[in-house]
């Protein structure tokens, strides 16, 4: 069996079951016992959380992989400025070796320094990003070198308890839990039960005419979709509206993310139909040209691969960004006003939340 059919035989085990993922079970009771255990020694105070000096709003998914994280974590750092406050952002910087220090840059940073995603929401919302596999240490870092900032948004780290936190949110996708299962019989980091003590729940239906959501109760459910806008050539910094590409022949999309086939049916339901598509592995290094073997005249591709593709220096190249929506206008007034408040539920030192 090739890899790629195993990796399609584990995903379609992961969302419906199946002969696989029930042999994995006895692992998958390993995992609950590990997450069951880890969440108590924090809560009991065996093992020490940071509580940082400012609120934290933690932006992370159960569901292993992408689910749109990054266009949310753009969102919030917006939606709370625009609120007064000003926010910088912590993350893990996947797939960069950090050393013991953390990297603190704000503006056009090194994807190759800081990761993909910290350097797309660093371009995208001008806020400062701390990157370090311990949270706890990005987030002292970021505010020793601005402490203008008032609130911290973790980008992913929800099963980081190493942070305290004041805000819990979850982003999923249509996928939802799938099969139900803890890793590796299932796709879940932590049992679905775990959404019930998150704060609100965003899941992202891909395009808006699928959304839905009931605002208010707890966890606060919300949908998010994701608005496609002009596309920019990456070499040339040239801009067209992305309907320009509609009807074109030998147009091709890639997408290096968590979900490929989400960033190509936000082309097609923006109608353009791509005549081929390349899904890379999420975090896809760029290293050497994937294209080369792409007969295409445009060659569409997300935000977060745009990042690492400058170096190639390939013109048929065009970033297409997106833009999160929301199925609740109030989302981040709510979120504003819980900050300021206090969090109202869970509340323990500094009005942080239980673990």
């Amino acid at each position: 069996m090739t890899a790629k059919r195993a990796s399609t035989l584990l995903a379609r085990q992961w969302q419906h079951g199946g002969w696989l993922s029930t042999l994995l079970r006895p692992l998958s009771a390993l995992t609950a016992w590990a997450v069951a255990r880890k969440r108590s020694r924090y809560r009991q105070g065996r093992l020490p959380a940071y509580r940082a000096p400012v609120p934290v709003v933690v932006i992370g998914n159960v569901y292993v992989g992408g689910t749109g994280k990054t266009p949310m974590v753009i969102a919030t750092v917006e939606g709370l400025r625009a609120r007064g406050y000003t926010p910088g952002v912590v993350s893990r910087g996947y797939g960069v070796k950090v050393g013991p220090q953390p990297r603190v840059g704000t503006g056009a940073l090194e994807a190759d320094r800081y990761g993909d995603e910290p350097a797309l929401i660093a371009r995208a919302t001008g806020a400062p990003v701390s990157v370090h596999p311990k949270r706890a240490l990005a987030a002292q870092a970021l505010l020793q070198a601005h402490p203008e900032v008032d609130v911290i948004v973790s980008d992913d780290g929800l099963q980081h308890l190493a942070l305290a936190r004041d805000i819990e949110i979850v982003v999923q996708d249509e996928r939802g839990v799938g099969n139900g299962r803890l890793l590796p019989a299932g796709p879940l980091r932590e049992p679905a039960s775990r959404l019930r003590e998150v704060d609100a729940v965003v899941t992202n239906v891909g395009v808006a005419k699928a959304a839905s959501g009931a605002p208010g109760g707890r966890p606060r459910q919300v949908s998010m979709w994701l608005e496609p806008g002009a596309a920019r050539q990456i070499e040339g910094g040239a801009t067209r509206p992305l309907a320009s590409f509609a009807g074109q022949p030998r147009i091709a999309a890639a997408a290096g993310i968590g979900n490929p086939e989400r960033f190509f049916a936000t082309l097609r339901a923006a109608g353009v139909a791509p005549q081929a598509t390349l899904a890379l592995p999420d975090h896809h290094d760029y290293a050497e040209s994937p294209f080369r073997a792409l007969a295409a005249d445009a060659i569409l591709v997300t935000s977060k691969d745009a990042i690492k593709c400058a170096a190639l220096g390939d013109p048929r190249l065009w970033e297409v960004p997106v833009q999160a929506g929301f199925s609740d206008p109030q989302l981040f007034d709510w979120l504003a006003q819980a900050l300021r408040a206090g969090h109202p539920s869970g509340a323990g030192p500094a009005g942080g939340k239980l673990l």
